[in-house]
């Protein structure tokens, strides 16, 4: 039998991007009951950031450092309600779309989809031109086709929202807020 936690919790794997990390953090301070599952590229990242890695009370964090990445069980034990994965690299996303977890952030993604848990994606590459900040300012990035081709099939998948913008991360976690509220998991 297995003990099972009394409140379910998001989920939230950050990967190796710096594109809206720190807007995506502001957003997991304002989520109760998160984990947070670092990859071990996104652990770089944060060390860029790490001033404003300040996180609400009850988080938990879970680095890359197990081989089979042990922290996944968890969501074979409903700790989860919800899987955020933001900002997702373009490598991600790929790994994603082919079902390689070979990393923190894949394999929640990959258990989190074996769960039935509903999954939120805000993929990096969204657009065949865009802005993002780097660590000297702001600069011009252009996918590549494949890249944008996996985003497109990765919103195919089952039980998985692919949002494009900030906004629409921020609207899909308020619609499953309120889905939450409802009682409709």
């Amino acid at each position: 039998m297995v003990n099972r936690p009394i409140t379910a919790r998001w989920a939230w794997a950050l990967t190796g991007s710096g594109h809206f990390f720190t807007e995506s953090l502001d957003l997991i301070r304002r989520l109760d009951a998160v984990d947070l599952f670092v990859s071990k590229a996104a652990a770089e990242v944060v060390r860029m950031y790490r001033d404003q890695m300040t996180l609400p009370k009850g988080s938990r964090l879970f680095r890359d450092t197990t081989a089979s990445a042990a922290p996944v069980g968890r969501f074979y034990e409903g700790y989860y309600h919800t899987l955020i994965v933001a900002p997702a690299t373009s490598n991600t996303v790929a790994k994603c779309v082919l079902g390689i977890a070979d990393t923190l952030a894949t394999n929640v993604f990959c258990q989190a989809g074996k769960c039935r848990i509903p999954t939120i994606v805000f993929a990096c590459d969204s657009a065949p031109e865009l802005e993002t900040r780097a660590p000297a300012g702001m600069v011009k990035v252009y996918p590549r086709r494949i890249d944008l081709d996996n985003t497109a099939r990765l919103a195919n998948f089952e039980a998985t929202e692919v949002v494009l913008s900030l906004a629409d991360l921020e609207a899909a976690i308020t619609r499953r807020m309120e889905r939450l509220g409802a009682g409709d998991g």
